[in-house]
């Protein structure tokens, strides 16, 4: 297989993965970032408030919506890995990329599961389920970053620079 860069940036179905220069998978794993940000803070704020219950349920739903945008996020992310070359650092990158991604999914269904043990959350979230959900999102940032890797650096799914140059004509 070649090394040629442009492949990184060609998708491997437009109709799936987004049009050349325009990649879906950027747009989608906002869900997931957005929804397992927003169950710290619910988790964080059901330890200060005097009726935290419905701030244990949002956070519980918040991580489901997270889990199923994650998932589609990764279906789409992984037609975007089969984009690049093989054996190079760029895919190298993306493997690990996308491992990490897949443990952050599953330590956050398993904190989802660990929420709705018994009758469901009562009272505050406790220090288990709070501290699971920091490190997942630790490790989503590392995860994140090696995705910024990706197309800042390697140029995965960026337009190449003469499509670039277009828009800065006078």
């Amino acid at each position: 297989m070649t090394s040629d860069p442009q492949q990184a940036k060609q998708p491997v179905s437009a109709a799936l993965a987004g049009p050349y220069g325009h990649p879906f998978h950027p747009i989608l794993v906002t869900v997931p970032i957005g929804a397992w940000v927003a169950s710290l803070v619910f988790d964080l704020a059901s330890r200060l408030v005097d009726d935290p219950d419905f701030l244990a349920r949002g956070s519980m739903w918040l991580i489901a919506i997270g889990v199923l945008g994650a998932l589609a996020a990764a279906a789409i992310g992984l037609l975007d890995l089969l984009a690049i070359p093989t054996g190079t650092p760029a895919f190298r990158t993306g493997l690990v990329h996308m491992s990490l991604n897949l443990a952050v999914v599953l330590v956050f269904a398993v904190g989802f599961l660990w929420r709705r043990t018994g009758d469901g959350p009562h009272g505050a979230v406790s220090w288990g389920p709070l501290l699971l959900s920091v490190v997942a999102l630790l490790a989503l940032a590392v995860s994140g970053y090696l995705g910024g890797k990706l197309v800042f650096r390697y140029g995965v799914r960026v337009a190449d620079e003469t499509t670039q140059a277009s828009g800065f004509q006078r």
